[in-house]
């Protein structure tokens, strides 16, 4: 497995910060390898460690409730600072509070799960001052060529926006492996980590709902659109149960949203949301056979990779033009485009079009499949191959 330098070199300041250290993300995302990577380093220095894993039943049949881990940890602890670490920790009923009391005492927590709940507002007001987050999510392209140079296998570009970067599906060596891989990990998911969490009682109706936001991504949507297209299909829902449901996806982290900017305003629009699959295999696994949604799931990894280099983003909107992102870092603001392909020109036509209005404020973009170079003197054209390999957009 490849060290995720991206993250550690983040969670690296704090392993000896009485903060708690709360790393969440997506099952299967990586979380646990990066949690023991950490926990490696810390005995390579020699330093104390003490690991639970709240999905192992040799633990949960010892400790069941927050007094039962306080008095597990404590019972353990020396002289010498211990670096505690407790993985899907969430499943233990008032867990906080077993993690407010033991940063009490002489060690460094380390907190792992699969859903905000782990930050949720309580939480948040809760630990205030008292925590640091972390969120991983599955592999990006560059993590993807580290991790196959390793081990002699190979992903190309086309994989990537067919499969994602779950990495576990890189240790199988055939198409229906992988498939049967990632249907069974959508099911413990959504059965596991939301219906029986959430005790939703219409089963039918949430089905429906995350199969259509799922196969849906890298679209706008409201919570009104939804419970239309939803009616459409013989199926009642109010506004609010969607806006619940959507809201539990976000938190066992298998959407995001990102709201529309609009200039005129010089606001947000938080009434329409564009969303994003945490990894384009959400969207794979719900199409017919053979049928890959190869244009969404494009502007949907372009997300991902943006989202990776720490830009802030929301879809732009001046008057009738839209962008698909306007992205933010460091005081610069760039405006990009997603296309699969500009090498028609009807199609190169329509895509330029779209920068012509706006002015020279901010840097434009267009990202597509194509190798050849179609930049001009006000838009810069970069490949998706060289794109999933940058760093930074100015790269």
């Amino acid at each position: 497995m490849i060290v995720r330098e991206h993250y550690l070199a983040k969670i690296r300041p704090f392993y000896d910060s009485d903060l708690i250290k709360i790393i969440t993300g997506v099952r299967r995302c990586g979380k646990s390898v990066i949690k023991d990577q950490i926990e490696q380093e810390l005995r390579n220095q020699g330093k104390p460690t003490l690991s639970l894993d709240f999905e192992r039943l040799q633990v949960t049949s010892q400790i069941s409730n927050a007094e039962d881990l306080v008095s597990y940890v404590t019972s353990r602890l020396g002289n010498e600072k211990t670096f505690v670490f407790l993985d899907e920790v969430q499943v233990i009923p008032d867990w906080n509070m077993a993690c407010r009391s033991l940063r009490l005492e002489n060690l460094s927590l380390f907190v792992t799960g699969s859903n905000s709940k782990l930050l949720s507002k309580e939480l948040t007001k809760e630990f205030s001052g008292r925590y640091v987050s972390f969120n991983i999510r599955p592999f990006v392209y560059k993590e993807i060529c580290e991790y196959t140079k390793q081990t002699g296998v190979s992903c190309s570009v086309t994989n990537y926006l067919i499969y994602g970067g779950f990495p576990k599906i890189f240790e199988f060596s055939d198409k229906d492996s992988v498939l049967t891989y990632l249907n069974e990990l959508d099911r413990q998911i959504v059965r596991n980590d939301l219906i029986n969490r959430y005790h939703i009682r219409n089963e039918v109706l949430f089905d429906k709902l995350v199969n259509f936001v799922l196969r849906s991504n890298s679209r706008i949507f409201s919570a009104n659109s939804v419970v239309k297209t939803l009616k459409g299909q013989g199926q009642t829902a109010s506004v609010n149960t969607i806006m619940k449901y959507l809201r539990y996806l976000e938190e066992a982290y298998i959407i995001r949203s990102i709201p529309q900017y609009e200039t005129k305003a010089k606001r947000e629009l938080r009434f329409f949301s564009k969303i994003y699959d945490e990894d384009v295999a959400f969207n794979t696994i719900r199409q017919p056979e053979h049928h890959y949604d190869l244009t969404h799931n494009l502007e949907n990894v372009v997300y991902n990779e943006l989202f990776y280099m720490g830009y802030e983003l929301s879809v732009y909107r001046d008057g009738s033009q839209e962008i698909d992102f306007r992205a933010t870092k460091n005081g610069k603001t760039y405006l990009i485009q997603v296309a699969y392909s500009i090498a028609d020109e009807e199609t190169y036509n329509r895509e330029f079009a779209l920068f012509r209005k706006l002015d020279q404020t901010n840097r434009k973009i267009i990202i597509t499949t194509d190798e050849a170079d179609y930049s001009t003197s006000t838009v810069t054209h970069i490949s998706l191959k060289d794109f999933l390999m940058k760093e930074d957009l100015d790269d």
